[in-house]
């Protein structure tokens, strides 16, 4: 197979960022965005973490242009500030994608609960066996190639936007205009007031952050793109292409109903809605749109974090045992260890009451730190390169994703370090592979203390319940 083959063009990448960006989150967004806020204080949401997610995406595609030898959103991170820094990047997302994949497992075994009542809820024994056979079955697939499961996954994501686009069809015939502005700021008085306004669009943070991750997904997969810009222009699309879709379905069932009733709705509560309104099929086709979502997005998400450990150990970031591929050119190694740690998680929905939930935030939180490491790069870069609009692009990612952190829980955040602790022990016998004798300087020697510090205090906040599961 020749290279022109296997290089990956805009509509490849596109629906990339599209597929594994979308997932479940957007066929629930309607009754957690209801339960958070009000129309006028999801709007405003909206705006800022639109124009947060934009700046990571403009960082990414100057930096793309400015430094492409660089691939994978780590590789930034590493040219910034060390190869420490690359690792706490990459390892960070690595971990958000296994555990949005865990997310994953258990929505789509609800919504297949929808047609098989014994699968119901999806923790039950049944749905943890099933769970686990097509997570090894994404583990094969890609496994047989990596270019080969992308051209699948243009297909799924085409499926997948059909129910969605039938939704907001619908939802805007159905639209009324005086519920939409009925209590438009959810306050006592009706009128906007700030504290309470500001503290709906906090407690909305976490629900948005989740339905972006993946947006820099034709990042990731830059080295296998037609060219450097292809990768850029299509992180573009792709936010584009997400934000038209999640704006109309998180505001339109404001005008159909009043929020106490959208709340009221289980999940997914996009089928809910849609039954209320066109009758049983309408849940029918949510239901199987979701199937297909998961399916296409739990898909990118195997092959992405796969992805990246494999760029970490021929980068000296991971042991070179992560860097091993077989005759398809895919990282056996690193997808079978990444499928057995899926696994272990999966089996605790057993006993996790809000396992989705869990799984969801701390996907979350984790790509917190490949993002913020993103911006900040961009920060150093334009500062060193003396360009001002650049920089104040990385400066307003920089703020937005600090104060994302503090407004989705710290405690989740922390959470995340637990995991690090494994991953530092690979990094160091990585830097000894290659004959390092100090494997950390000072400052990595703080930052490794302080990881370890608040691993320790989440460990803390969990057991003594102020971190929900």
């Amino acid at each position: 197979m020749s290279d022109n083959t296997k290089k990956l063009g805009v509509v490849a990448l596109v629906a990339m960022v599209i597929s594994s960006s979308i997932g479940s989150g957007i066929f629930g967004i309607s009754t957690d965005m209801a339960a958070s806020a009000s129309p006028g204080a999801a709007i405003i949401a909206w705006l800022i973490v639109g124009i947060g997610i934009l700046m990571l995406c403009l960082s990414f595609t100057n930096l793309i242009a400015k430094r492409p030898d660089l691939s994978g959103v780590f590789s930034y991170a590493q040219a910034g500030f060390g190869p420490f820094g690359g690792f706490i990047s990459g390892w960070g997302y690595w971990l958000s994608a296994w555990l949005g994949n865990v997310a994953f497992a258990t929505m789509m075994m609800s919504a297949i609960g929808y047609f098989v009542p014994p699968l119901k809820g999806g923790q039950n024994l049944l749905s943890i066996i099933i769970a686990s056979v097509i997570l090894w079955f994404m583990c094969f697939l890609v496994n047989k190639g990596i270019e080969g499961a992308a051209v699948i996954n243009v297909i799924i994501t085409i499926c997948k936007l059909v129910p969605l686009f039938i939704f907001a069809v619908i939802a805007i015939i159905f639209f009324k205009a005086d519920m939409f502005t009925a209590n438009f700021w959810g306050t006592a008085s009706g009128n906007f007031e700030v504290k309470d306004v500001f503290s709906q669009i906090q407690n909305t943070m976490m629900v948005l952050m989740w339905v972006f991750v993946g947006i820099e997904g034709a990042a990731m997969m830059a080295d296998r793109a037609e060219t450097k810009s292809v990768a850029a222009k299509s992180t573009v699309l792709g936010l584009v292409g997400l934000l038209i879709i999640y704006i109309l379905v998180s505001l339109l069932p404001y005008g159909l109903m009043d929020r106490a009733t959208i709340v009221e709705f289980g999940q997914p509560s996009m089928a809910y809605i849609l039954k209320e309104l066109v009758g049983p099929w309408g849940a029918v086709l949510i239901n199987l749109g979701l199937i297909i979502s998961i399916f296409g997005c739990w898909l990118s998400w195997t092959m992405l974090p796969a992805e990246t450990t494999l760029l970490m150990a021929k980068q000296n970031l991971l042991p070179k045992k992560f860097g091993e591929v077989n005759s398809a050119n895919s990282p056996t190694y690193s997808l079978v260890f990444m499928t057995i740690l899926t696994q272990l998680f999966i089996f605790t929905l057993l006993f996790t009451e809000k396992a989705y939930n869990f799984a969801y935030s701390l996907c979350t939180a984790a790509i917190f730190v490949s993002w913020i490491l993103v911006t900040m790069y961009q920060v150093k870069l334009s500062y060193q390169n003396k360009e001002t609009t650049q920089f104040l692009i990385g400066l307003l990612g920089c703020i937005f994703f600090v104060w994302a952190i503090y407004a989705s829980g710290l405690g989740y955040f922390l959470l995340c370090f637990t995991v690090y602790i494994l991953g530092i022990y690979f990094y160091a016998k990585a830097r000894k592979e290659i004959g390092c004798e100090k494997v950390f300087n000072k400052k990595e020697l703080i930052i490794a203390g302080l990881i370890v510090l608040g691993a320790l205090i989440a460990i803390y906040l969990l057991v003594t319940g102020q971190i929900a599961m």
